[in-house]
């Protein structure tokens, strides 16, 4: 007996009834008509939005993530529930393809985000970030060989995009990273309560991205990637004529360690932001290099990653640095322990440092601590984690410093 949907049992009801129209006896459902009725279900079946069509599959996947946030910018203290940030936020994702031959393949994804309160955009004055937002975060095509690679067309990640943070298989790559996903939008407190630019302005990120990862937003591109060969692969993107990339990424175990490294560089002529107007064709470049590594055995791990900002506008460099340590262990069923301390430092002068009314040379210090705890029957992670950020912008305005508590989930489906 097979399993039908409701609407391809509403439909079988509807042709059904339409046979006793022109039959000669209208109970007499027997012979061949049935067998077709079956043909017609099954056809409907196979086209439901469940699972695809005949030919392309369709999976939905993505997750949900909220945390809770308490902060302090020395002078106000409070509470807010939101978002993990975009890129990252809860969202779904329909994927698909299909076989055209042996070792080829086409195929799509949809990727939409959904966010209450966005933490990119909450800040002192505003604890619902942007307000409820969907929005379409990729929308493309691929064509797929599994000896020559892979070759997409629309709206994605260029090649280069998140590519230093992709590397860490730690477990806690959601709660601690180099993006200033959390404060981004925070207002930075001078010694007498008043507010300076945002801290997410600080070494500021021409090509997207918040301190660190400055190429990081999705655009409508040409993308190529290769095979792996030996844990090696690269890839390469172009879009619109205003930007181009190039990243390289490794991958392996050796003697009990895994190791994965990740570098790229991507030029774009198309990066004013806030009074960096190009006019002119000027360029932006960013260089940035991830590295990860792990004792299987016993669970300890190193992360790292640096980025180098340059813009042909104006004079100036943004240098970040990121580290990451810790421990992955699994104590119990419930699924691995993830411990962690993280440190990051950002220093930018001319133009970077300029960008929001700083002084020539600015310095930005973030620490902090936490914990990841996976829970595998549910593809689930909880964390808690402390964060600490200074800045000093070589002037004789002191600022305060910002600190943080953040408690949340995500869970998968």
């Amino acid at each position: 007996m097979k399993k039908y949907s409701l609407a391809a049992l509403a439909a079988a009801g509807l042709l059904i009834g339409g046979l006793s129209a022109g039959s000669a006896s209208a109970a007499d459902l027997g012979g061949n008509c049935c067998a077709d009725l079956e043909e017609r279900v099954a056809e409907l079946e196979a086209t439901t939005a469940r699972k695809g069509n005949r030919k392309v599959s369709l999976t939905i996947s993505g997750w949900v993530a909220q945390q809770v946030v308490g902060w302090d910018d020395g002078f106000e203290q409070n509470v807010y529930v939101e978002d993990v940030g975009s890129t990252i936020a809860s969202h779904f994702k329909f994927t698909g393809q299909a076989l055209i031959a042996p070792g080829w393949s086409a195929g799509y994804v949809i990727h939409v985000e959904v966010a209450s309160a966005d933490s990119l955009f909450v800040h002192q004055g505003n604890d619902d970030g942007a307000g409820n937002t969907v929005g379409l975060l990729q929308s493309f095509w691929f064509i797929k060989s599994d000896s020559l690679g892979k070759v997409s067309v629309g709206l994605q990640s260029q090649a280069s995009d998140n590519t230093a943070i992709l590397v860490d298989g730690s477990g806690s790559l959601i709660p601690a990273n180099w993006v200033a996903f959390d404060y981004n939008s925070f207002f930075i407190r001078t010694s007498t309560g008043g507010t300076a630019g945002q801290w997410g302005r600080v070494g500021a990120c021409a090509g997207g991205g918040a301190i660190g990862d400055c190429n990081g937003l999705t655009e409508n591109v040409v993308r190529y990637d290769s095979p792996v060969f030996g844990g090696f692969s690269v890839s390469t993107s172009w879009g619109e004529d205003d930007m181009w990339d190039v990243a390289a990424r490794y991958a392996g175990e050796h003697a009990g360690f895994k190791v994965a490294v990740a570098a790229a560089y991507s030029e774009s002529t198309d990066s004013g932001f806030a009074g960096w107007v190009s006019t002119t064709g000027d360029t932006f470049k960013y260089f940035q290099i991830g590295g990860y590594i792990e004792h299987v055995p016993t669970g300890v791990f190193a992360y790292g990653a640096y980025g180098n900002s340059e813009y042909d506008f104006a004079s100036g460099e943004s240098e970040t640095y990121y580290v990451k340590a810790g421990l992955r262990e699994r104590w119990h069923p419930l699924g691995h322990t993830v411990l962690y301390g993280e440190y990051e430092n950002n220093k930018a002068d001319g133009v970077f440092a300029s960008d929001v009314g700083f002084g020539t040379e600015t310095d930005f210090n973030l620490w902090g601590v936490g914990i990841v705890q996976e829970i595998d029957a549910a593809a689930m992670s909880l964390w808690i984690s402390y964060r600490h950020l200074d800045f000093d912008d070589n002037t004789a305005t002191s600022y305060e410093d910002f600190q943080y508590i953040k408690a949340g989930a995500l869970i998968n489906f």
